[in-house]
This record gives structure tokens, C-alpha cells and sequence, in this order.
């Protein structure tokens, strides 16, 4: 192997980078599946190369390579990484892999049980009223999901206001939005350099949520005074005592009112309700080939580059068994 290799290692910051110039600039749907797209190809890749990293250090021990019928002298010189930096690409490697698993897990047993909440509310419509007197709105997580209103929420909202709040959330329920945060998570799980990827995605869920309660309802200044109600009704009774805890995985309307876009921006500007509000007001972003081209070509680099890294490997493998072969000869 070569030192392209590392590439796949380095490329995700490239990816962090571009998270949030992508969840900006392009449309939200597009954002959405091409952020998440790079979060799981990347991260997959980036373990991959770790994995090929770590190969090298298990045939350099004696036993592995004697089994193999491998060359210890080939696989020092045709191998670029030293023992020192394998070992810690086998550390990372475990590193990695108990934090994915961990994760899936608890993201797995979290949408299972958001789901069972969800046939267990009342009635058989997909909306649910809520008699609680604090403002909330969200989509529980389900094939399909349900969305809960409470009345504080309803009372908080004109009329025409929301019918822009159940096309928000029936947008989430509809695209299923808690499984692309649930792989963007996953990923960023995987590969800590793709968080900001990861809060990317949580953000692009909500604005394409918006952005389609605003082609819905068909007055797009009509859904940002919406969103920006809503979230200041939230954000009066999210300190109530004995409110309900909102399911896990659960997107909503309010749902970036704490999420990661501060972390995004380095806490300039403002926040995230304020972003989807001024993102409505304005005309809908277009898509923009340069970016994509560019976020696809960072993906592409790297799978050619994990590719390399296999075939090298590969080649260095059979280099050494043949050497091997050749002097037993």
C-alpha cells in the first residue's frame, strides 16, 4: 500500500467543512440525502482504511504470517505505514466499531420504542391531540408516524397557522426524517469528524419540512410566521414542570430549537429558528451542480482511494506469500 491510504482518513474533514455552506445553499431534500449519502459513505470508507491499517500489523506477527505463508521482510518494505502507526489505526479501528454498535444499538432500541408509544396514543388518525396546556409539536417516529399536537400548541397558533404546523409535521412523517438523522448519527458515531455532518442533516430535516408546509399551505411568509410562533411558544413552556418528554428519535416543528447549528457556525449569528424563518422569507434555494459535484467528488476520491488501498493490499499479500514460496524453493 501507498500513502493513499490515509486519504479516506483526511477526507472528512473536507465533508465537515462543506456541511453547512450544502444545508444552506441547496435545496433542503437535496441537502438532506446527499449530506446523509457522505456521512455513511465516508464513515464507512474511513473504517475500511482503518481496517486495511490494522491488517498490516496482525501479518507482521510471526505466527499470523507463518500461517499465511507470508514473508515478514516483504510486508516491512512494501508496507508505508509503520508498526506504531497500524497499532493505532487497530485502536481507532475498535474505537470505532464499539461506538457504532453502541449507537445503532441505542438508536435502534429508541425508534422501536417511539414507535410502540406511537400505536399506543389514542384514536386511529395519524394526528393526535394532546390535552396539555404546554406548546408542543412533534412526529413520533413509525411506519407511518404519528404527530402529536397539544392544545397549548393549538391555542399558541391562528388558524391558517396550523394547517402550516400539521404540513410540517406530516412532511416528517411522509419523507420518515428520523432515519436520515439516524444514519447521519450512526456515521458521526463511526467517524467523530462527521458530527458537523450529523447537525447538518438535524437542521436540513426541519427546513425541508418547512419548506414544504410552505408549498402546502402556498404563502411561504405565512409559514415562516408559523415556524416562528411556534418555536416561541415552545421555548415559553419548555421549562414547565411535569412536561411530557418528547420521544427519541421524534422531529417536530420546535425541533431545532436546541440543535447543533450554534456548533455549526462557531455560535455566530443567529440561531436555528431565526435561520429557518429568514430561509423562508427568501426564494427557494436552487440547486447549485457545483456543489454537488463537489460533495460527490470528495465521496468518490475517497471510495477510489479505500479501493487502491484494498487492491494494494492485495497485491501485497500475494508479493509476500510468493516470496515466501520462492525460497523455500
Amino acid at each position: 500500500m501507498d500513502l493513499v491510504v490515509y486519504v479516506p482518513l483526511l477526507l472528512p474533514l473536507c465533508a465537515a467543512a462543506g456541511a453547512w455552506p450544502l444545508a444552506t445553499r441547496l435545496p433542503p431534500h437535496i441537502a438532506t440525502w446527499l449530506l446523509t449519502s457522505a456521512a455513511v459513505a465516508l464513515a464507512a470508507l474511513s473504517t475500511a482504511v482503518l481496517g486495511f491499517l490494522a491488517l498490516t500489523a496482525v501479518l507482521r506477527i510471526p505466527l499470523v504470517a507463518s500461517l499465511g505463508h507470508l514473508s515478514g521482510a516483504v510486508i516491512r518494505r512494501e508496507d508505508p505505514a509503520s508498526l506504531s502507526a497500524a497499532l493505532v489505526a487497530a485502536v481507532l479501528l475498535a474505537a470505532a466499531a464499539l461506538a457504532a454498535a453502541r449507537s445503532g444499538w441505542r438508536r435502534s432500541r429508541a425508534l422501536v420504542r417511539a414507535a410502540r408509544q406511537a400505536r399506543c396514543l389514542p384514536g386511529s388518525g395519524q394526528v393526535v391531540v394532546v390535552p396539555d396546556g404546554a406548546a408542543d409539536a412533534y412526529t413520533a417516529p413509525g411506519w407511518p408516524g404519528r404527530i402529536v399536537v397539544t392544545a397549548g400548541m393549538l391555542d399558541a397558533l391562528a388558524p391558517a397557522e396550523r394547517d402550516v404546523l400539521l404540513a410540517h409535521e406530516r412532511a416528517h412523517a411522509d419523507n420518515h426524517h428520523y432515519l436520515f438523522t439516524a444514519l447521519s448519527h450512526f456515521a458521526a458515531a463511526a467517524n467523530p469528524l462527521l458530527r458537523p455532518v450529523a447537525a447538518a442533516v438535524a437542521y436540513t430535516v426541519e427546513r425541508w419540512a418547512d419548506e414544504t408546509a410552505a408549498r402546502r399551505c402556498g404563502d411561504r411568509r405565512l409559514a415562516a410566521r408559523a415556524v416562528g410562533k411556534a418555536a416561541l411558544a415552545s421555548s415559553r413552556s419548555a421549562a414547565a414542570p411535569g412536561r411530557a418528554r418528547v420521544p427519541a428519535g421524534a422531529t417536530g416543528i420546535t425541533g431545532t430549537l436546541l440543535d447543533p447549528v450554534r456548533r455549526l457556525t462557531g455560535g455566530r449569528g443567529p440561531g436555528p429558528v431565526p435561520r429557518r424563518v429568514a430561509a423562508l422569507l427568501a426564494p427557494v434555494p436552487s440547486v447549485s451542480p457545483l456543489l454537488v459535484a463537489a460533495a460527490a467528488a470528495v465521496v468518490l476520491v475517497s471510495g477510489v482511494a479505500a479501493l487502491d488501498a484494498a487492491f494494494d493490499l492485495h497485491a501485497m499479500v500475494e508479493l509476500a506469500q510468493a516470496h515466501t514460496f520462492l525460497t523455500r524453493s
